[in-house]
């Protein structure tokens, strides 16, 4: 049996590597061991019956991304894992006081990324105290789901339970679309075709079971979703021109302070508007820093850029994958025009 050899000889290479690497792989390795077939799982009378809905539901839309999408046919989000903690991973991400910039750290497969995740909450908040000593704007986020890249089979993770359905399977295809394409340094060309994908998909999906008042809450939430986007890359931009107004650094501290506070403000106004939907509270209801804006400008920056190209080819997701494979062997400035 080739698994644990390949386990070995990968933990053994890691283990020279530093804590952060060990850790990393031996969390990786425990979901690994402890999967569980979901077509075994959905047929045991002993599995409980709330579980056993969601598995067969993420057994039908996995083999739609598959069948419909064009997305890999293989073992990943075929399997589950009872992880018996609220999140899988929790990433920290960071920026300098006076930046928008993230931070990046880069490992031999998946390069450079704005974030460095820990299987362990305790550990991830160890290392976001180190960093906000040395002077960084710092969160810790916890992680429901993530994506080996189809290095190995990923299990679709009791994390992700607590998703509605239509969050569920999108989920599915966008960690799915990740394996199709995947640039090396440029996680906002990743996560915005990832997204596209899922977007695409969720259409399709629910469009094709006839779920209709689903796909039109759906299409709330993304427009909800969206317009929270709009104040936040607003707001983001507001603090890069700040940071470059050469102002003192207690005057730039007082600025970016009133731009945060009017981000609230504008949330504040907008829920009216919503009659009161308190989606998003959790997020505002806390200091802000610099570092909040990072995962917004990853995953959402070059999305219209992405839903264009998808446009452009008649909606067709084969010649999309296709484009994105071109693109994606250019050079960076080539790919950032998508994102204009």
């Amino acid at each position: 049996m080739r698994f644990p050899k390949i386990i070995l000889v990968t933990f053994l290479s890691l283990l020279a590597s530093g804590c952060y690497l060990m850790q990393a792989t031996q969390g990786q390795v425990s979901l690994l061991v402890h999967r569980q077939p979901i077509a075994k799982l959905a047929a045991d009378p002993a599995t409980e019956a709330a579980l056993k809905t969601k598995l067969e539901y993420v057994k039908a839309a996995r083999e739609f991304a598959s069948r419909e999408l064009g997305l890999p046919d293989n073992k990943s989000y075929r399997s589950y894992v009872d992880v018996k903690r609220d999140y899988v991973l929790w990433n920290v991400f960071a920026a300098p006081e006076f930046s928008v910039n993230p931070l990046q750290w880069c490992f031999p497969v998946a390069g450079c990324v704005v974030y460095r995740g820990y299987f362990k909450e305790t550990a991830a908040n160890h290392y976001a105290e180190k960093l906000r000593s040395q002077g960084h704007d710092v969160v810790v986020s916890g992680v429901p789901a993530y994506s080996t890249l189809g290095h190995f089979n990923d299990p679709v993770l009791s994390t992700m339970m607590r998703w509605s359905n239509s969050q569920l399977a999108a989920t599915v295809f966008h960690e799915l679309a990740h394996q199709v394409v995947y640039v090396k340094n440029d996680s906002s060309f990743n996560e915005a075709f990832a997204t596209v994908v899922a977007d695409e998909g969720i259409k399709r999906w629910l469009q094709q079971a006839g779920k209709q008042s689903a796909w039109e809450y759906w299409q709330l939430q993304e427009q909800r979703g969206n317009v929270i986007s709009g104040l936040l890359m607003h707001a983001r931009q507001q603090l890069q021109e700040l940071y470059v107004s050469h102002q003192s650094a207690d005057q730039m501290r007082q600025q970016k302070q009133l731009i945060l506070e009017g981000l609230k403000a504008e949330y504040a106004t907008l829920k009216t508007a919503w009659d009161g939907y308190s989606g998003y509270d959790k997020w505002f209801d806390r200091p802000l820093k610099n570092a909040d804006f990072i995962s917004v400008a990853t995953y959402q920056q070059c999305v219209p850029g992405f839903a264009r190209l998808l446009h452009s080819v008649e909606d067709d997701l084969p010649k999309f994958y296709a484009a994105v494979k071109s693109l994606a062997t250019q050079d960076s400035l080539t790919r950032q025009k998508l994102c204009q």
